[in-house]
Order: C-alpha cells, then sequence, then structure tokens
C-alpha cells in the first residue's frame, strides 16, 4: 500500500508544533481520532501502542524523519497520520537532527507482516532527498499530498504495484 492511499486532508498537518515526540505522536493520534480513523475509545490505546515501540527503539530516522509506528488488533486497516514540523522536533533521531516529518503509522497485528512493505515502501520513498526537502517544505496540505502523489505515481514501475 502507497502512503499516498493511506494520507489524506484530514489527517496531515503542514503546522505541527509539538517540544517532543511524546507531544507529536498525541497531536498525531488527535487528526486520526478527529478525521474517525480511529474511535476516540481506541485513542489511549492506540497512544499506547505507538509509544511503546517508541520506548523500545526511536524512530526517529537520519534527514529529519521520523516513523513512529505501533500495531494493535484493535483495528482492522492501515491508518496514518503525517505533520510537518518547521522548527523540528526532538526525537532521538540516528543523526541527532530533529525530525521535521513524521508519518505516524497504525498497523492491524494479525497482519504486521503484510504491512511491513508499506513501511519499507515510505522509508524508499523519503530516501530521495530533492522530494525529501521538497516535502518539508510544502505550504499546504494540499501541495504536500500533491508531491506524495507525484513521486510516487513516478515511482511505479510501469506493471503496477505489486500486492
Amino acid at each position: 500500500m502507497l502512503l499516498g492511499d493511506i494520507l489524506h486532508t484530514s489527517v496531515v498537518t503542514t503546522r505541527l508544533e509539538a517540544k517532543d515526540k511524546y507531544e507529536a505522536i498525541d497531536q498525531l493520534v488527535d487528526l486520526l481520532v478527529r478525521s474517525e480513523q480511529i474511535p476516540e475509545s481506541l485513542r489511549r490505546h492506540v497512544v499506547d501502542a505507538v509509544e511503546e515501540r517508541e520506548h523500545s527503539l526511536s524512530t526517529g530516522m537520519e534527514h529529519g524523519i521520523a516513523l513512529p509506528h505501533g500495531s494493535s488488533d484493535q483495528i482492522n486497516e492501515i491508518v496514518a497520520a503525517m505533520g510537518i514540523s518547521h522548527e523540528g522536533v526532538p526525537f532521538d533521531t540516528l543523526d541527532g537532527e530533529p525530525a521535521r516529518l513524521i508519518i505516524l503509522i497504525l498497523l492491524p497485528r494479525r497482519n504486521f507482516q503484510g504491512h511491513v512493505r508499506t513501511l519499507a515502501g515510505i522509508a524508499h520513498l523519503l530516501n530521495n532527498g530533492v522530494f525529501r526537502e521538497r516535502l518539508m517544505s510544502a505550504a499546504s496540505v494540499g501541495e504536500a499530498l500533491a508531491l506524495i502523489h507525484d513521486e510516487e505515481r513516478r515511482d511505479v514501475p510501469l506493471d503496477g504495484p505489486a500486492h
């Protein structure tokens, strides 16, 4: 599954303002609740699942990227939220730089292995430095989503994505 398939305007913000990674996780989970991607009754469960993963090993990558994620047996399909922080959020990244692009992903536990490809695909997408910088500089949610869709279309083999 492509990132552009799971993100939409109500789960993306270009004005993420968080003091630390846990506040960023809270804000992104709030986007999922407000957009009805997850019910309010699961909010605490989702935060706990993502923070549990974060406590075991930071999901802060390099180049200003963090991919906090968790799995749950209480959801049936993958959901995600994305925040762009112009100041950056301390996220225990591999290179010590603050995260400016944070993509929170919640995966159904029953098919976690099946969704590892989604995580790998997102990491591959964000490996392109020019694209990554353009995305982090997006002035609007619409621009950010258009950049993702355009890059994923460019990156898909001619015979289509493998499922």
